[in-house]
């Protein structure tokens, strides 16, 4: 398998996954769990100075990775998290809701989703945070796609993967747990 890496990215071309049965497979649930413990770490990293943050995970699959990255917080650092969860239309996201309205000025906060594509779900899930004065946003995917549309780049990238605009990824989340992401 040929990796590339750039920076803290690596980059794998398409063709050097395996497949699975029907499921052509880029992270294993175990491969998964280390990147997000590497992505919390990171998080800890870039917010040594912070007492508090705030975790907002776009729903489904972006609100258990938060879950994930909030319990691996707490167990790897001294950092009290509040977890929020953002709900809207993936497709046509016209209206975003939050689980919690709260002051979030001065707040630093951190937007999680399951894969990054074009950055217009990114883009839309901030409009709750734009009335108000964050000390910083910063934005965890656990899969980056190469064809953003809209300017948001993660601050924080599991897996950065090549792929034609025809091919989709998914990540496959059982309760509390992400099982993996593939390729389709």
């Amino acid at each position: 398998m040929v990796i590339a890496k750039i920076g803290y990215e690596y980059f794998i071309p398409v063709n050097s996954f395996r497949f699975t049965g029907m499921k052509n497979y880029i992270l294993t649930q175990e491969v998964a769990h280390n990147k997000l413990r590497r992505m919390a770490y990171e998080i800890l990293e870039n917010n040594f100075e912070e007492e508090h943050i705030i975790l907002a995970g776009i729903r489904e699959s972006g609100s258990v990775i938060a879950r994930n990255i909030q319990h691996m917080l707490v167990e790897i650092g001294n950092l009290s998290t509040q977890l929020l969860t953002i709900t809207l239309d993936k497709k046509t996201p016209k209206q975003v809701e939050i689980s919690e309205k709260i002051n979030f000025n001065d707040k630093v906060i951190v937007l999680i989703d399951d894969v990054a594509n074009s950055g217009k779900t990114l883009l839309y899930a901030l409009k709750p945070f734009l009335d108000f004065q964050p000390k910083k946003i910063q934005t965890l995917v656990l899969v980056e796609r190469s064809h953003k549309v809209f300017p948001v780049q993660p601050d924080y990238v599991g897996l950065s993967v090549a792929t034609t605009l025809q091919e989709h990824i998914y990540v496959e989340v059982e309760g509390e747990l992400v099982k993996g992401a593939y390729l389709q």
